[in-house]
């Protein structure tokens, strides 16, 4: 059975304020790109990041980076203020074009200059967050928390505002609901009862993929060589690592486990056990916003992966192991979360704040 929520009694706006969000997030680094053109100084891709070998800007030479981002931003930015405008419905031919640049930004924002990094912080975020105190794990937080990552991080955000921009602007100039896109008509597909059905496969296909990987690092955890060498397992043992790859394996883990919640009654209602929230509906965002944000950073780890030699290697079937062989269900990991929390959001929408359909 699907819980919806009941009508809330205000309408929501925070579509109007996407717009001039993003044209303000990506006007400031575009300056910052500008002063990076015109010093020299600042730019973390490329040659310019030791760490870069599986991100896809390491193709692009440094030169040419600060200039071609400024450029990219400051006409993004450009564009997200003429959404702000209180216009009708623009020919095909401008509106084609201004939405197609817009989403081509957010998609390069979010998913190609981000790699790797994003995903591995949000996983290793737990430990680095709870053992500080008592200085475990032993690593120099200045070497982990370096302008490189912020900047990766700056980009997903923007990716992400421009692209809420351009799709409340399609929605308004279209003349469908701001808020939920809802028009005149509702395809079958988006229905609740739908949205179910198609949503439990992609839940499915989306928690396998993550255990399929803990699986590995817990049997290292318990002494296991699963996909390795005795020595290999060994010298984990004495530096640490294997217990990284078990707080990785417990992040994968308990990540599968919520996106299977996203398609169970208690991803929908707080289960008994939760002392104060017992009964009570879980609130939409509190699930779609995090899953929407492990999908982002899956998908562009993923796409900087599938950009370096070794992954192809490992697909061709060349040095295949079971420790590298979860990698290879990797591209299917983020958009398999994207659609089981999308799937979720149309199941749980309820009535629209904004116009009341639903």
């Amino acid at each position: 059975m699907t819980i919806t929520d009941a009508p809330p009694r205000t309408a929501t706006r925070w579509p109007d304020r996407l717009a001039p969000l993003a044209a303000g997030w990506l006007g400031l680094w575009g300056v910052l790109a500008l002063l990076a053109t015109v010093t020299g100084a600042g730019y973390p891709f490329g040659a310019n990041d030791p760490d870069g070998d599986v991100n896809l800007l390491r193709l692009l030479p440094v030169r040419l980076g600060p200039p071609l981002f400024a450029a990219l931003l400051l006409t993004a930015a450009v564009a997200a203020l003429a959404m702000t405008r209180p216009v009708g419905r623009p020919s095909g031919v401008p509106r084609m074009l201004l939405a197609g640049y817009a989403w081509a930004v957010a998609a390069v924002l979010a998913l190609v200059v981000p790699d790797a990094r994003v995903l591995v912080i949000l996983g290793y975020a737990p430990m680095l967050i709870i053992g500080a105190p008592f200085g475990w794990p032993p690593v120099d937080y200045a070497d982990v928390f370096t302008w490189a990552l912020f900047a990766r991080f700056a980009a997903v955000i923007g990716g992400l505002l421009l692209a809420g921009a351009v799709l409340a602007w399609q929605r308004r100039t279209t003349g469908a609901c701001v808020a939920c896109g809802r028009g005149d008509g509702e395809r079958g597909w988006t229905t609740p009862a739908a949205a179910a059905r198609w949503g439990r496969w992609a839940a499915g296909i989306a928690a396998v993929i993550p255990l399929a990987y803990a699986v590995t690092r817990f049997a290292w955890a318990a002494g296991i060589p699963l996909g390795i060498s005795r020595e290999f397992l060994t010298e984990m043992q004495e530096t640490g690592l294997v217990w990284a790859g078990l707080g990785l394996g417990a992040f994968a883990t308990v990540g599968a486990v919520l996106t299977l919640g996203l398609v169970q009654r208690w991803g929908e209602r707080f289960p008994r056990w939760m002392v104060g929230l017992a009964g009570r509906r879980v609130p939409v965002k509190l699930a779609v916003i995090p899953a929407t944000l492990v999908a982002v950073a899956v998908t562009a780890a993923v796409l900087g992966l599938m950009s370096h030699p070794r992954f192809w290697e490992l697909a061709g079937g060349h040095d295949f192991d079971l420790a590298s062989a979860p990698m290879l269900l990797w591209p299917a990991w983020g958009p398999a979360l994207g659609l089981s929390t999308y799937a979720y959001h149309l199941r749980r929408r309820g009535a629209c704040r904004r116009c009341g359909r639903g």
